[in-house]
C-alpha cells in the first residue's frame, strides 16, 4: 500500500479520539514501543522508546536521547486526537410517534452542522463497565463500524427560505433518528438499558445492563477517499487534525533507527476543540511531568531539566486554512497558502498562535533542508480566527516553537479535503526535524 493509503485506512479506523489513540498504540507497539503508566517507576535508558496514554484519549510516544540530559534538549511535535462532531448525552433515547426513536445529542466542538444532515452515521467511543474495584472501572472502545442513524434534512416545501440562510439549533434540528420500533420492541429496550446499550453490548459481546456509563460520538460512515483529476487531493472526516497527528507518527517511526541525541517525543493531545483545559489536553501539566521524570531517569537532575527545555523546539501541528476560489475576500491578499503549496507556517501578531520570527525561520529551514515548499498563513485583518496547541503549551514549558499545518478545505465539516502532496512535504519536513 502507498503512504496515501495507509493514511486513508487510519483516517477510517480512527473514527474518535479513543479509537485515534488506540490505533497509535498499537502501531508503536509493533515498532518496538513499550507503554509507561505514571502511577509506576519508570526505567528509562538511552535510546529507548516508550509512550505513555491518558484517559484513553492522549497519547505521548518518545525515543529517549542518548546525549547527556542538560547539554541536549527535546524535539517535539504535538498534534491532537479529537474533532468536532455531535456526542450522545446520557439517558440519550427520546420516543416518538409512530414508535421513532431519536436520539439526544449535543455539539462538541466548533463543527459546520448543516454538513451532518442526510449522512450514514455510526458511534464510537468507550463504555466503562464494573472491574470489581469501583475507583477502576474497566474501559472498553468500540466502533459498530455500520450505519445506524441519519440525521435527516426538512424538505424544502416546508422551508422554502432555507437556501437563504437556515439558523440550526442542537437541540431541535439535529437529532439523529435511529428507526421506528414496535411498543414491544421498545419495551423490551428500555428493559436493558435502551436500544444504543444493546448495539454496543452486542458489537463487544457483554451484557447492555454491565454497562455503567459511556462517551458515544456518532461519525459519518463514509470512508476516506482519494478525488481531483489526478487524484491530488484526499477527502475524509477529521483531517483536522488526524492527518498531522498521523504525519508525526509516521515520521517518529520512519527515523526511529537513526541514533539521535535529543530526545524525540510525539504528543498528540485531546479536547483542542473545546480549549484544551483537561488532563488530557495540552493545558495540563502532562508533557511537562512526562519530560522531567523522563530527565531524572536519564540520570538529570531539576536543573538539567530546565537546560534541556532551554535548548528544545517544538512543532506545534494543527491544520490551516486553504484559499477558497469563492471566498478571496475572507482572506489575507498577501498570505493565503493554497492546497498543493507546501506546510504552511501559521502567523498572529495577538499571540493566537506561537509563531514568532524565530521559529518561522527554523521551521523554514527545516523544510530547505527536506526539499520541500513553505507557506505562510495570516488572518484577514478584519476576520477573526482561532488558536491552536502552541499557544497553550507555552502556558506549562517555555519553549521555542512554531504553530504550522496543511492547508485544508471546509475545516470542521463532516468532510474535509487536503492535498496529498502537502502530507508528503509535511511527513519529510517532520522526519528532518527527528533525524
Amino acid at each position: 500500500m502507498s503512504r496515501i493509503e495507509n493514511l486513508l485506512g487510519w483516517l477510517d479506523e480512527s473514527t474518535c479520539n479513543f479509537r485515534a489513540i488506540e490505533t497509535m498504540r498499537r502501531e508503536l507497539e509493533t515498532a518496538g514501543f513499550t507503554e509507561l503508566r505514571q502511577a509506576d517507576r519508570w526505567d528509562v535508558t538511552p535510546g529507548s522508546r516508550h509512550y505513555i496514554v491518558k484517559n484513553d484519549s492522549a497519547i505521548i510516544a518518545f525515543i529517549a536521547g542518548t546525549g547527556i540530559p542538560g547539554d541536549c534538549g527535546f524535539r517535539i511535535i504535538s498534534a491532537h486526537s479529537d474533532s468536532p462532531c455531535l456526542k450522545l448525552k446520557p439517558n440519550c433515547e427520546i420516543y416518538g410517534d409512530g414508535g421513532v426513536v431519536s436520539l439526544n445529542v449535543e455539539k462538541y466542538g466548533g463543527g459546520i452542522l448543516y454538513t451532518w444532515f442526510d449522512r450514514p452515521l455510526s458511534m464510537s467511543g468507550r463504555v466503562m463497565v464494573d472491574s470489581g474495584n469501583p475507583l477502576t472501572p474497566e474501559t472498553i472502545i468500540f466502533d459498530l463500524d455500520r450505519p445506524v442513524a441519519t440525521i435527516p434534512h426538512l424538505a424544502i416545501h416546508f422551508n422554502r427560505g432555507v437556501n437563504e440562510g437556515n439558523t440550526l439549533s442542537v437541540q431541535k434540528d439535529m437529532k439523529p433518528v435511529l428507526g421506528y420500533y414496535s411498543k414491544e420492541e421498545i419495551r423490551a429496550a428500555m428493559s436493558k438499558g435502551g436500544f444504543v446499550k444493546m448495539m454496543v453490548a452486542e458489537r463487544i459481546g457483554i451484557n447492555p445492563l454491565d454497562i455503567i456509563d459511556y462517551e458515544i460520538c456518532l461519525y459519518p460512515f463514509e470512508k476516506a477517499s482519494l478525488c481531483g483529476v489526478e487524484d491530488e487531493y484526499f477527502q475524509s472526516g477529521r483531517i483536522d487534525d488526524l492527518s498531522m497527528a498521523y504525519a508525526g507518527l509516521e515520521a517518529l517511526l520512519s527515523t526511529a533507527g537513526e541514533i539521535c541525541p535529543d530526545t524525540r517525543v510525539l504528543a498528540v493531545f485531546d479536547n483542542e476543540e473545546t480549549g484544551s483545559g483537561t488532563k488530557q489536553g495540552a493545558h495540563s501539566p502532562v508533557l511537562r511531568d512526562m519530560l522531567e521524570r523522563l530527565t531524572l531517569n536519564l540520570g538529570g537532575d531539576s536543573e538539567a531539566f530546565y537546560r534541556s527545555v532551554a535548548r528544545s523546539f517544538m512543532i506545534s501541528a494543527d491544520d490551516a486554512h486553504a484559499w477558497h476560489p469563492n471566498y478571496n475576500e475572507k482572506y489575507d491578499p498577501t498570505n493565503h497558502p493554497v492546497i498543493g503549496g507546501g506546510p504552511v507556517v501559521k502567523i498572529n501578531s495577538n499571540c493566537k498562535y506561537m509563531t514568532d520570527a524565530d521559529g518561522a525561520a527554523v521551521f523554514r529551514n527545516l523544510c530547505r533542508k527536506a526539499g520541500v515548499p513553505c507557506q505562510t498563513f495570516v488572518n484577514h485583518s478584519d476576520v477573526a480566527g482561532g488558536s491552536t496547541l502552541g499557544n497553550i503549551l507555552t502556558s506549562q514549558l517555555d519553549l521555542r516553537g512554531v504553530d504550522m499545518g496543511n492547508a485544508i478545505w471546509a475545516m470542521h465539516s463532516a468532510r474535509e479535503t487536503a492535498g496529498v502532496a502537502d502530507h508528503l512535504a509535511t511527513v519529510e519536513v517532520f522526519k528532518t526535524f527527528f533525524s
